[in-house]
């Protein structure tokens, strides 16, 4: 393998750790929550502080995702699990941390704000450290859906990671919205990391009967009440909502472990169809190849050229 010379195509991880105490969104548990620097390929790990290793060392990838209720939890074979991780996993992506290792004391990361932001803030200050090995990345050659009844996700080629999300709800206060743009760091940072989770106000009884939403409130998320924001600052984006959609999305696919080279499209998917998504993409190994990122972008046409001579054609 050549060497890279560009960072952006190198792995790196952060230059020191960076440290938050907050509150589960769902269990509504306080929650000290550490991010330390890891080696190369190590990709995203938690441990758990509060249980004895070696048992409570959970890696955050797409197969080790045991819930997708109204979050993304991951475990590990020994029952030992942390949920609402797509958050702080999306900041971690979009920020160009590939690896770290997660301390945390608790089941659930910090909802903070209901955004990502202040993960955001927090890496950009810290800064991160170059590793001398590649980012790979996953290319897509041929379009891949899921569905599940109205709500629909897939990938499709194309030669830059890319999301094209669009929800539709029946409330007015959110409606049908739809946001697509190029996947990067500077994108996500200023138009997508400040977004927060949202709910109706109506179903907050039944969620916490069903032991979620334990610590939710207007100040980590956005309250739709009687077709309207609740909410006395209101919204920080006239499409919020959508773009809090982005923010799980890119949370979720970054359990794959490496970057997609290609489209992601949602229309009203959640975290149950996007590891749906990932988990059918592995075993569709004909519809895309692996290699590193570096690859990927520079030599795309070619790539896509090999694969349309030998018949096939782009469905974008």
């Amino acid at each position: 393998m050549k060497k890279v010379t560009n960072p952006n195509y190198l792995q790196h991880t952060l230059n020191q750790p960076i440290h938050f105490i907050g509150r589960g969104l769902h269990t509504g548990k306080h929650v000290s929550m550490s991010l330390h620097p890891a080696a190369a390929d190590t990709g995203y790990v938690f441990r758990r502080t509060d249980l004895a290793p070696p048992y409570n060392v959970v890696p955050a990838r797409w197969m080790t995702v045991t819930e997708t209720r109204m979050s993304t939890t991951v475990g590990n074979n020994h029952g030992v699990s942390i949920t609402t991780v797509e958050h702080l996993i999306a900041a971690l992506f979009a920020c160009g941390v590939d690896n770290c290792q997660i301390d945390i004391d608790g089941p659930e990361a910090p909802i903070m704000d209901g955004s990502a932001k202040p993960f955001v803030d927090q890496i950009v200050a810290t800064g991160l450290q170059q590793q001398e090995k590649p980012r790979m990345a996953l290319v897509m050659k041929e379009a891949l859906w899921v569905n599940d009844g109205n709500a629909k996700a897939g990938i499709v080629p194309f030669p830059e990671p890319w999301m094209d999300m669009t929800i539709d709800f029946q409330s007015r206060a959110i409606g049908r919205q739809n946001i697509a743009m190029q996947l990067n760091q500077e994108n996500f940072s200023e138009c997508i990391s400040a977004a927060r989770t949202f709910g109706f106000a109506e179903h907050v009884e039944t969620m916490k009967t069903l032991g979620l939403a334990q610590g939710g409130s207007m100040r980590n998320a956005v309250v739709v009440e009687n077709d309207m924001v609740a909410n006395p600052e209101g919204l920080r984006f006239d499409n919020e909502f959508v773009r809090h959609k982005v923010v799980d999305a890119v949370g979720d696919l970054a359990l794959l472990g490496v970057n997609i080279v290609g489209c992601f499209v949602g229309h009203c998917s959640g975290h149950r169809l996007n590891n749906q998504l990932l988990r059918t993409l592995m075993y569709k190994e004909d519809k895309w190849a692996l290699t590193t990122l570096e690859d990927a972008i520079v030599n795309w046409d070619s790539i896509m050229e090999d694969d349309k001579r030998q018949g096939w054609q782009s469905e974008f």
